[in-house]
């Protein structure tokens, strides 16, 4: 019988002879189950340690209620779950699961943080905090993989892009971009791949003003991963691979300076054009001889009047069709120092693409954009927080091939392996969760739970 207390619907179906009836009133039961992994997982990398040291507590310890990195660890592995805001708390208050993640008592232990503590937390964190999390979150990524390859890597690749975080209140700093057409933000996102492997690991996310030139804060934030990644990996070649909108003096000679292997596309000019015109013509006869889409090849030396040297310019001269429609040229140009052939290098800027894939899963499988805060600070804090669940999450895809979840992406991960039904039992000794023995990824959740340190029964 349904209480006040007990919600509870039911449900008739043609073909089915009694009524089913939904009822709220399994207390000690979560449909989170399955992040225990995001548990199992953070221990071993101590992600959320490192980002709890980083900050500083101003509060009474006598009336603390929330540790530190309880709160840390709340706002987490809450994003990994898919509860982005601070005002999913109160749903959350007193989930078995989630306690237990905090390592509380799940059926006894007190309830989580509430809305009003998250927000605190958040807006409390000054800029000096802020750069002590994101420098330990960079270390943190560059010693688990001098870990993973006992320090010895060929070449490391640096990507740095910006991405739009449209904004729609009175936050500080958020102002009309252009060429997005909308009042946002506009964070820096730095990804690492190391030697020829696919995946580009996050090393850093800053968050900008709306207004930002994309140079903004690039040459600092690659002065200081060439800094730790030189004392991490001392024989490696560092690359840098970088959109047009980098493509100004001040960055270029700085790579330059350091010594560093360099792709940056650069926006077509009339001077430029011009260089291309030969080749794109052959591109074009190639192209109406074979009726499909074709590029050529080719390269000059080219220094624009505010550059203070001529560098290497690869030219791509590309015509492209497609049915019932015109031929369209599309010559494209990157600038470099590496001395491989003309088609080779452009392949190494092409492989900058998955970069959209990355920012594609920390925008719609963590939102990265749910920077609602007013105060700038408190917004760059969750853009860290945000970064230290992505973090998990490509440690956990480094886990899963061979299993049903292999190249799976963050929202997929989610819904296969954590959103799952769990009852909660305590005793004196162990703490049991009972799964449904349907589950339909069972198998690949038990094989990636012993790769992060579950011990077979």
């Amino acid at each position: 019988m349904a209480t006040d207390c007990i919600p509870q619907v039911t449900f008739e179906f043609q073909g089915v002879p009694q009524p089913i009836i939904a009822r709220f009133d399994q207390a000690h039961a979560s449909s989170d189950g399955g992040a225990v992994l995001l548990k199992a997982l953070d221990d071993r990398l101590g992600g959320t340690e490192r980002l709890a040291h980083s900050l500083s507590d101003p509060r009474q310890s006598g009336k603390v209620e929330h540790e530190l990195i309880e709160l840390v660890r709340q706002r987490v592995y809450g994003i990994a779950c898919g509860y982005a805001d601070c005002n999913d708390a109160a749903r959350l208050a007193h989930d078995p699961v989630h306690k237990l993640l905090l390592e509380r008592d799940p059926l006894a232990g007190p309830a989580l943080a509430s809305q009003a503590t998250l927000s605190r937390f958040e807006n409390a964190v000054g800029w000096q905090e802020l750069y002590l999390a994101s420098v330990g979150l960079a270390d943190l990524v560059i010693e688990h993989h001098r870990g993973r390859l006992s320090g010895r890597a060929r070449r490391i690749t640096i990507d740095l892009d910006p991405t739009d975080d449209p904004t729609h209140g009175q936050q500080e700093f958020t102002f009309f971009n252009g060429h997005y057409d909308s009042w946002c933000y506009l964070p820096l996102v730095a990804t690492l791949t190391f030697n020829a492997e696919p995946t580009q690991h996050l090393v850093a996310a800053v968050l900008r003003p709306g207004n930002s030139p994309a140079k903004r804060g690039a040459i600092g934030l690659l002065r200081r991963l060439f800094t730790r990644l030189r004392a991490a990996f001392p024989r490696t070649i560092l690359r840098v691979r970088l959109d047009g909108g980098f493509a100004n003096p001040e960055i270029l000679d700085f790579l330059d300076a350091d010594g560093v292997e360099y792709v940056v596309a650069m926006a077509s000019n009339v001077r430029l054009l011009k260089r291309s015109r030969r080749l794109m013509g052959r591109a074009r006869r190639r192209s109406k001889t074979s009726g499909a889409t074709e590029h050529l090849y080719g390269e000059t030396r080219y220094a624009a009047r505010t550059w203070t040297r001529t560098r290497r310019v690869i030219i791509k001269a590309e015509v492209v069709r497609h049915p019932g429609r015109a031929p369209k040229n599309n010559p494209r140009f990157v600038i470099t120092n590496l001395a491989d052939p003309h088609e080779a290098v452009y392949q190494v800027y092409c492989g900058r693409g998955d970069m959209e894939n990355r920012l594609k899963e920390l925008h719609h499988g963590l939102e990265l954009d749910r920077t609602s805060c007013h105060r700038f600070t408190a917004n760059q804090f969750r853009v860290l927080l945000t970064a230290a669940a992505y973090i998990l999450f490509q440690t956990l895809q480094a886990h899963t091939p061979g299993t049903a979840c292999a190249d799976a992406q963050v929202s997929t991960l989610r819904e296969r392996l954590f959103k799952l039904a769990a009852w909660v039992e305590r005793s004196a000794r162990r703490i049991v969760l009972h799964l449904p023995t349907t589950y339909p990824w069972l198998t690949t959740w038990w094989q990636i739970a012993l790769r992060v340190g579950a011990a077979p029964a």
